[in-house]
């Protein structure tokens, strides 16, 4: 029997509550481990009382440096109390003075982005630039203070590697294609009254809040071009986000990409159905034809193994993380040209026997994918490390 101390305060969007949501069950089904979790209040109420894990919340969990006190000050009480081994932080950020050896999950790329800081000083967003600078200072010590540092994809922990000058462990994250599937619920009413009925519109998916480093506005300059290369033929891009920045976690102002996209969004090229509930999300992929990334940052993107699931060609940035997770159910363009863009969706409208390759290749890749392989490994890492210190 292990025990486990789980630091999940710093889930509060995107991949980080996805890791969370599927990683907690699947603890709590083994027998052999004996699990505490700290999450936010919002969190901890879409989890009922499981086997083997103890659920607790956070007493302040408010922004990353009011978080970061918290944690440096009250984790090594609670991670004493809860008799952990091992402690496994799941947000970037080691515990400085851990009494437990540690495992750091670290998945943040914006640390590393040479790309990132450029946009955002181009933006005049230089709040966000000496954020980033200062935590990724922080992401860096904390690889150096913990025993083992994990990344979720092979390149990403190559990056963090060079970037730190220490040994990084490629752990991919999982999926579970029965669970997304089976029994979910289905879209909301507001949400699928704004799907396209017609079978002759070309429908684009892209599952992102919005920000800055999924580059969504190499996609929006897209969408004119493509309108000209279908000639006639209607094309529609769906958002899981609403380009308002108070709809939106973060402090990205989407205001610029809401005045760039004005016109497709009235014509109806784009449409911003707004957050989705992660468990319907299955009903969205399966009703549209390609899933777009431009992403210029990128540690692994779970969307990318939801849509091979579901069936769709990817046609995605050409980033290292990209190939890595959809291997051959992609096509790639160059992360900042729209017309590349263009020429890869096209290239699979305008092939179906392509569509129809890149789809039977993502339903296979996406199987390769276990949480209950990621949790066990995650699970030998700490009994490895309780025994090297006995």
């Amino acid at each position: 029997m292990i025990r486990l101390f789980v630091n999940g305060l710093a889930a509060s969007a995107g991949g980080g509550l996805t890791y969370l949501r599927n990683v907690i069950p699947h603890l709590a089904r083994r027998g052999d481990t004996e699990t505490t979790v700290l999450l936010s209040p919002s969190l901890r109420r879409e989890f009922s009382e499981l086997p083997n894990v103890c659920l607790i919340e956070a007493s302040d969990s408010q922004g990353t440096l009011r978080r970061f006190a918290y944690e440096q000050t009250a984790l090594p009480k609670l991670i004493r109390q809860s008799g952990a081994q091992v402690l496994v932080a799941a947000g970037n950020f080691a515990l400085w003075n851990s009494p437990v050896p540690q495992i750091l999950l670290s998945r943040n790329s914006l640390y590393t982005s040479g790309d990132f800081l450029r946009d955002v000083r181009a933006r005049g967003d230089y709040a966000i630039w000496a954020d980033t600078v200062v935590k990724g200072w922080a992401a860096r010590r904390s690889i150096c203070r913990a025993e083992v540092t994990v990344a979720p994809s092979a390149a990403f922990a190559q990056e963090l590697s060079q970037w730190s000058g220490r040994t990084v462990i490629s752990l991919h994250h999982g999926f579970d294609p029965e669970a997304f599937a089976n029994n979910a619920p289905p879209l909301p009413p507001e949400v699928e009254t704004q799907l396209d009925q017609e079978e002759s519109t070309l429908r684009l998916l892209f599952v992102s809040h919005y920000n800055y480093y999924r580059n969504f506005e190499t996609l929006f300059r897209a969408m004119p071009i493509l309108d000209k290369r279908l000639q006639g033929k209607k094309a529609k891009l769906y958002l899981t986000c609403k380009l308002d920045s108070a709809e939106n976690p973060g402090k990205y102002h989407a205001e610029g990409a809401a005045s760039l996209t004005s016109d497709l969004r009235k014509s109806g090229a784009i449409v911003e159905l707004g957050t989705v509930p992660y468990r319907s999300l299955y009903h969205l992929y399966r009703r549209c034809h390609i899933y777009v990334t431009p992403a210029y940052a990128e540690s692994f993107a779970h969307p990318l193994i939801e849509a091979m699931s579901c069936g769709l060609p990817i046609v995605a940035s050409d980033l290292p993380v990209h190939r890595e997770i959809c291997a051959g159910a992609g096509v790639y363009f160059p992360r900042f040209s729209p017309e590349a863009l263009v020429e890869r969706v096209v290239q699979i409208h305008e092939s179906p026997e392509s569509a129809i390759r890149l789809s039977q290749n993502g339903l296979r890749r996406a199987r390769d994918f276990s949480w209950s392989e990621h949790v066990e490994r995650l699970v030998v890492l700490a009994e490895e490390l309780v025994q090297s210190r006995n």
